[in-house]
């Protein structure tokens, strides 16, 4: 995982993201894979499951919270009722979910 600090915007108000190992394990404990919790937030038929989208949301979001909290921030973790009730576009938060994975995972070594 790459230690790069991302955030999202949402009713404008910022709010870190992280996608790390903890964020790794809370998906395997959820759905046992990485593949069907991408299924579920990215299926190659059907639509996206919005409940999976916000637990994703709110994890990735909380974990960034917890990160910052650890260095002298003091914000609080955010319910996923809270959360939904700030989404406008779940395209635009698919997307920002798409891209912290892409952007935390290191891309092949040209070295190896």
């Amino acid at each position: 995982m790459i230690d790069k600090k991302m955030s999202i915007t949402i009713k404008g108000v910022e709010f870190p993201m992280a996608f790390n190992l903890n964020v790794l394990e809370a998906i395997q404990e959820k759905y046992g894979s990485l593949d069907v919790w991408q299924n579920k937030i990215q299926p190659k038929k059907g639509e996206a499951q919005i409940k999976d989208i916000k637990w994703t949301l709110v994890t990735f979001i909380n974990e960034g919270i917890e990160i910052e909290n650890e260095n002298g921030e003091k914000r609080t973790l955010l319910t996923e009722k809270q959360l939904g009730r700030m989404i406008t576009n779940v395209t635009d938060i698919a997307k920002a979910i798409t891209k912290t994975v892409t952007d935390s995972v290191p891309g092949p070594d040209p070295n190896a």
